[in-house]
């Protein structure tokens, strides 16, 4: 249980004790500045800590929002501070100092708290001041004033603004209206029962994995059955969140959780599509795997422009102020959302569509729905990039060079060789455009060749630090020359069991990749340099296939894929759970991320 230590004079019919204790607080009172500094070292050093002005009126939900926050290790609003066990030494020495300059005698008649929070900002440190917008949180000086204040909170519906708060502030047209209207009513009777996010978000893998299985039954019925339990599968992904949001119950295995599953759910549901239709006599893997790999390249260059740019220096742009000037008008906000088909769009259509046609016409309709949104999307920022005049920082080089995963072949390039072929994105460029070119030549060994031209190329790409003005698309290529080569060679083989196969590496290796995106936005570097070496990196992966595809038969080809799939799926994901459920990993949230 955490403490809360209430200062300064009690005042008679104050509700704040109780309002403490229904947030798990333990009250205890301080006589003056020395006992609450007393009471403070006495509480268990495992525990969240408080100290909150007896004169204090506002919200519940206000306490809420600035006591209960675990994502901060110091917190604060009007009338109180708190402080989670790694910033507990940080308040008791503000605590302290404020004690000693007070002589230690009775409490000053100003709020001690506010005092303490003065103090921690002369100090540098980071206290966390959550938004209240129309809830109250002051500490009056008078009757007058106190009674002023209790008429704002009267005037405010506090479990209405907790609910509103639940939701995301930006979000996709279909989540905003067809989603979140209800869903956040779901979370909050979560929140009653006891159910944690994690719970729900587990809920919405198996719901939507249930949805997969009806699919590959190949059935109208499975079908349409698909379709309705993926939708619902979206509303427990929406509210896992919204609960979240409303209970505060934020979590660094919770945040893994809903950043992979996303992914896992919908790359499953394509499995299940293809499945379905092989049992129709309709063998459409090789749209599967498309999608999924237009789709893992589409979060990529997400992932790596909002990385190159988060923290550049100079970053303004006349694209960008005209993309900020139409954000201001109405309905352009919601086309732009929409023309990009988040998830919300995709997966109602992707319901839609499989309810009412056939698997091929879903994948049509989503490859060149998501065909056109990544044209879009990165048009966009290609043109921001060259218009800005951007300085980008070492950190943003060093993310970039992390996210394009250069293995041991690359890296000894790297270091061998003298010459310098050109800028790094025309180097990758031309080392992708190679390898493409052979793998349409119907040479056997050309890939081969184009693959070794590819190695050399992407460790000379990472010559010098990825800081040039389109070299945040140095990895999305990377990522297309990879799952692209494990696509065309497995259609290539033209065999039972080859683009299946297929699917699931490239399915292994996106994981991977996304592992590498959520540990770099948590600040937790890339993945150790062993299970980078270990797994091959991108060029050792797309070598790797390439001989395999020029020295075994169509047959065996396939049963290589598919261990190298089970190797690969093994490896990241033994590392990546070991990592998120350690006590040194990030919390990391998605809060403007609707793709």
């Amino acid at each position: 249980m955490s403490t809360a230590i209430l200062t300064g004079q009690p005042v008679p019919g104050s509700s704040i004790e109780g309002d403490l204790r229904s947030l798990g607080f333990d009250v205890q009172v301080a006589a003056d500045a020395a006992d609450a500094e007393r009471l403070v070292a006495e509480a268990p050093c495992e525990q969240r800590v408080a100290l909150v002005d007896a004169r204090f009126v506002g919200h519940v939900h206000a306490l809420r929002l600035g006591l209960t926050d675990p994502r901060f290790p110091l917190a604060a609003l009007p009338g109180a501070v708190t402080a989670q066990p790694d910033g507990r030494a940080t308040l008791t020495r503000a605590l302290a100092r404020e004690n000693s300059a007070g002589g230690g005698t009775a409490l000053a008649v100003d709020s001690l708290p506010d005092r303490i929070v003065t103090a921690l900002a002369d100090d540098g440190a980071e206290v966390h001041r959550p938004e209240l917008g129309s809830l109250v949180a002051a500490v009056p000086a008078d009757p007058q004033a106190r009674n002023e204040a209790r008429q704002a909170v009267a005037d405010v519906d506090d479990e209405a603004v907790r609910l509103k708060s639940a939701v995301k502030s930006r979000d996709g047209f279909f989540t905003t209206y067809g989603i979140s209207p209800y869903s956040r009513y779901i979370a909050r009777w979560c929140a009653r029962r006891g159910l944690t996010p994690n719970q729900v978000t587990t809920a919405s893998l198996i719901t939507a994995l249930v949805a997969a299985a009806c699919a590959a039954t190949g059935t109208r019925g499975g079908f349409v059955a698909a379709g309705v339990l993926l939708i619902a599968s979206f509303v427990l992904d929406c509210t896992d969140g919204q609960l979240a949001r409303y209970s505060l119950q934020y979590s660094t295995l919770g945040a893994w959780l809903d950043a992979t599953f996303d992914r896992a759910k919908e790359y499953a549901y394509y499995a299940g599509l293809a499945l379905g239709a092989a049992r129709g006599g309709d063998d459409v893997w090789a749209l599967a795997l498309g999608a999924m790999v237009l789709q893992t390249c589409r979060h990529v260059v997400d992932f790596s422009f909002n990385e190159a740019n988060h923290d550049a220096t100079a970053n303004t742009s006349p694209t960008a102020a005209l993309s900020d000037k139409l954000d201001s008008v109405g309905w352009t906000v919601w086309v732009r959302r929409m023309i990009v088909l988040p998830i919300g769009e995709r997966w109602a259509m992707i319901a839609v569509l499989t309810a009412a046609t056939t698997p091929r016409i879903t994948f049509y309709a989503l490859l060149v729905g998501c065909a056109f949104a990544a044209t879009y999307t990165t048009a966009g920022r290609v043109l921001r990039s060259l218009t800005r005049r951007a300085q980008r920082t070492d950190r943003a080089a060093q993310a970039l060079a992390d996210l394009a995963d250069n293995g041991p072949l690359a890296s000894f390039v790297t270091r061998a060789t003298r010459a310098r072929l050109g800028a790094p994105l025309l180097v990758a460029a031309a080392g992708t455009a190679v390898l493409a070119v052979s793998l349409f030549s119907g040479v056997t060994w050309a890939p081969v060749a184009g693959a070794l031209v590819y190695a050399v190329t992407a460790g000379q790409a990472l010559y010098r630090p990825l800081k040039g003005a389109l070299d945040w698309l140095v990895p999305p290529l990377f990522r297309a020359a990879e799952y692209g080569t494990v696509l065309v060679l497995a259609a290539q083989a033209d065999v039972k069991g080859a683009l299946p196969a297929a699917f699931g590496l490239v399915g292994a290796v996106a994981y991977h990749h996304y592992d590498t995106v959520y540990r770099i936005r948590g600040n937790a570097g890339a993945p150790p340099a062993w299970l980078v070496r270990a797994a091959g990196g991108h060029e050792g992966r797309t070598l790797l296939v390439a001989v395999l595809a020029a020295l075994l038969t169509a047959s065996q080809f396939t049963v290589a894929l598919t261990v190298l799939a089970v190797a690969v799926a093994l490896l990241v994901l033994v590392e990546s759970i070991r990592f998120w459920v350690s006590a040194g990993a990030p919390a990391v949230h998605d809060e403007g991320e609707p793709a």
